[in-house]
Order: structure tokens, then sequence, then C-alpha cells
């Protein structure tokens, strides 16, 4: 079986638990990785259903100890077991047992129909101290890998009873049936899962807790739209022309909100975000009456319209609405 690029566990890691020997290999690789500035640890436990608890309780004590933050896809959403609840209350229970900060990845993909709920434990925990946060891509489809154990038996019911026809072969277009399901799967490559609804989308992308994140990946012209577009298709569809957020609500949820998790671990985060004398000159200028996004799921590498001028670091990277050949003045940021 093939992955997609090295991005998701295969193999053992999605069909047996990792042994004691194994664990402790996991741990040095992400207390090096911590150890080079890694700005956080990501958990993809829909991706590895065998990890244990103990095992996953163990990187969040990592995390808190580093002082990261640990981002997590939970076990999974839908009708199976462990549902949206269940899988929330594993994460924020270990958050509070090892005083790690907690970020829940996707709230509308993960959570699907029950957002709204989901949103409402999240709320509750940071009441009671649980430093938890969440973000949003405003997409009623996530993109994911067909070889991946999200597609092991019973992915139907799992992921909120879609079926065949609501998975799309990225590089083809196509939707698929039970043939070409079994087919790429043992082939491997991504697939756009069309799992949820504009009402989930809106409910997750307007609460004062959620940021937007885009999870954006396009290669070679192939992937999803949220690579291209998300940031256009929030100011343009959900602030001027459905008036579900502020424009202000809608910036601050793009640029501030998602500096401020970050700036505890890493100063330099606190130059982000922001508009004043001092701070890194990263900006973006847009027509608010006219910017739109263009990217979609069968042609998802168009540039949005509607941003004029784009300066990273005080440098040019689109001028006069166009993108500047051979200029990248972005640098990595690290913890410090």
């Amino acid at each position: 079986m093939k992955d997609t690029g090295g991005l998701l566990p295969r193999d053992a890691a999605m069909n047996r638990p990792a042994s004691s020997q194994e664990q402790k290999a996991i741990l040095d690789a992400l207390r090096k990785g911590l150890d080079e500035g890694a700005l956080g640890l990501g958990l993809g436990l829909a991706y590895t259903p065998t990890a244990t608890a103990e095992e996953i309780l163990s990187v969040f004590y990592e995390a808190a100890n580093w002082k990261r933050p640990i981002f997590v896809h939970v076990r999974h959403a839908g009708t199976g077991s462990p549902g949206v609840f269940e899988s929330l209350q594993e994460v924020i229970a270990d958050a509070l047992v090892s005083g790690a900060s907690l970020h829940i990845v996707h709230i509308n993909s993960m959570a699907q129909k029950k957002t709204a709920e989901a949103l409402r434990i999240i709320e509750d925990a940071r009441a009671r101290g649980v430093d938890v946060t969440t973000e949003a891509y405003p997409y009623i489809a996530a993109m994911t890998g067909l070889e991946s154990a999200l597609f092991e038996p019973g992915w139907q019911e799992k992921l909120g009873g879609i079926t065949y026809s609501d998975l799309m072969w990225v590089a083809t277009g196509e939707r698929l049936t039970p043939e070409s399901f079994e087919r790429y799967r043992k082939q491997g490559g991504f697939v756009v899962m069309f799992h949820n609804t504009e009402e989930t989308v809106r409910t997750a992308i307007t609460h004062p807790l959620v940021m937007i994140a885009s999870d954006g990946g396009i290669q070679n012209g192939k992937g999803h739209p949220r690579g291209a577009g998300t940031y256009a298709r929030v100011l343009g569809r959900y602030v001027r022309e459905q008036k579900a957020l502020s424009l202000m609500d809608a910036i601050r949820k793009c640029s501030l909100q998602p500096a401020q998790r970050l700036e505890s671990m890493c100063p330099q985060m606190r130059n982000k975000g922001r508009f004043k004398v001092g701070v890194d000159a990263d900006i973006t200028v847009f027509d608010a009456g006219h910017v739109v996004d263009k990217a979609t799921f069968e042609n998802p590498a168009q540039y949005s319209e509607g941003f004029r001028y784009v300066l990273v670091q005080g440098v040019f990277v689109v001028r006069d609405g166009k993108l500047q050949d051979g200029v990248a003045p972005g640098q990595g940021i690290r913890a410090q």
C-alpha cells in the first residue's frame, strides 16, 4: 500500500499497537523535533486507531514538559464508536491531567452535525481553566488519504453515513464507486470527502472561539480548493455576501487569533497578526467589495481575486494584483 507522500501513518502504524521499544523511539523523535524548535506536537488519532490511551497521554505529558501545545485530530466523528463526545472527552481529559495546551483541529470536519455541541464542550472546558482552542476551514468537504485508517472496514458509519459517491479522486476528479474505491485504495492517494453541510460550516466559522485555518496543500494543480481560496472565501462569501461575520471579526480570526495561540512559546508571534508600528510588515491590502475565491473542487489551483497588495516582511509578493515571480521573503518560525 502506498501512502500520500509520507503524510499519513500506514501499515503497522494503522493496524497494531506500538511496542514499548517503538513508543520510546517515538518519544525520542518528538523530543528531537521539539529541541530543534517545533512549535508543538501533532497527533492524528483518527489515523492511528490502535494507539492506546496510555501512549497518547505520554505524548501530552511530553508537550506539557516542553510548554508547547498539542494539535490533535481526534479519533473520529460520525455515528460509530467512539463518537464526537467520547473523542473530545479523551483529549480534554488528557490536557487537564497533563497540563498541556490543546488545539483541536478542524472542528466542523471532525464534529460534523454535532459541531454546535462540540463547541459547547470546548467552551465549558475553557470556562473551567483548560487551555483548549480550535479552528475550521470554510468548505463542506475534507481531503485525506484513501489508503489511511479512516477507510478501514466500517468507514461509512464511522464517517457519518457517507458513501462511495461522496468521495472524489483528486487526480481525476471522478466520484468513486465500490470498484474504483478498492482499486484506488490499493494504489493510495488523495480523495476529497464530501461529508459536511453549509449550516455546519457557518456554525463553526462564526463562533467567537473558532479561528480560520486553511489546512491547504496543492501539488501540480491538484488538491483541495482550501489551499488557494480559504481566506478569500471567508471575506467574500461569509462577510460580504452572507453577512454571517463582520469584516473585523473575520480578519481577527484569520490573523490575530492564530498568532495569539502560538505567542506563549514563540515571542516572534507577538509581532504577527497586528498592524502597528514596530511589528513585522506582513500586510494584505484587499478590496472588501470585490474579494472572491475562484478555486473549485474540480480546479483548485485558481488565484483568488480582490487582493491588490501582499507584503511579507515588508517585501511585495503581490503587487497591483499580480504575483511577483521569484520573491520569497518568508522565513520559518521556531519556538524559542
